[in-house]
């Protein structure tokens, strides 16, 4: 096999979560008194842990964001996600194809908490594959853009990270996954390919379809 192991993000590439993820929090960020328009949150926020991003929300809110808050947000984001979430296209073949031709040596590695992941998994119908090798940036040092998540997925499965396959969506992802040293293939459905050509992404496809080719 050309890979030991294929890793993949989940938001934006294993479930088209992440319109549906920014109009919450555009809306709370909104309430806060910071607005914002759908790309220019996408642009700050896309790709990266929410979490790590509370000193940012407060410095342009000029409000405390605590523990609560981001508590408020993932209540109000996975009801949403509970009502909306839909696969990427085509993810469900895919992900069936790579499975079967790397001997289910595939994992999830996210930078979103792992309720989140989770839940999303099990909504579209994905999560046999991935039952007992998902992984969170929350639960690492460091989330995306560094390797960490990316590191611990591999060991987990005794793959080289060098040897490995990353499948990701955003320039924070497709960073972290080239600092692991793995083969970063990036999902773009439409728009300019430059920035994640420049962040290192050796592949870039718009359609999931064509993923299991591009592996072998």
């Amino acid at each position: 096999m050309k890979f030991e192991a294929v890793l993949f993000d989940c938001d934006g590439v294993l479930v088209d979560s992440e319109p549906i993820t920014n109009r919450v929090l555009r809306e709370m960020l909104g309430e806060l008194g910071w607005e914002l328009t759908q790309d220019e949150c996408m642009r700050h926020f896309v790709g990266k842990a929410l979490k790590e991003e509370l000193s940012i929300i407060a410095a342009n809110t000029g409000r405390t964001v605590d523990g609560a808050w981001l508590s408020d947000f993932q209540l109000r984001r996975n009801a949403a996600l509970m009502e909306q979430l839909e696969p990427i296209p085509n993810i469900h073949d895919a992900v069936h194809r790579i499975h079967a031709h790397h001997d289910a040596r595939i994992a999830c590695a996210s930078g979103a908490d792992r309720i989140k992941v989770e839940m999303q998994l099990r909504k579209v119908g994905l999560m046999d594959y991935f039952d007992g090798r998902i992984f969170s940036g929350y639960e690492t040092p460091r989330s995306k853009p560094f390797p960490d998540v990316y590191l611990a997925a591999a060991r987990a499965l005794n793959a080289d990270p060098r040897r490995c396959a990353v499948v990701e969506d955003t320039v924070t992802g497709v960073t972290a996954g080239v600092a692991a040293g793995a083969t970063v293939f990036a999902y773009l459905p439409h728009g300019d390919d430059a920035a994640l050509r420049k962040a290192g992404a050796v592949e870039i496809f718009s359609d999931m379809a064509d993923l299991p080719l591009l592996m072998h």
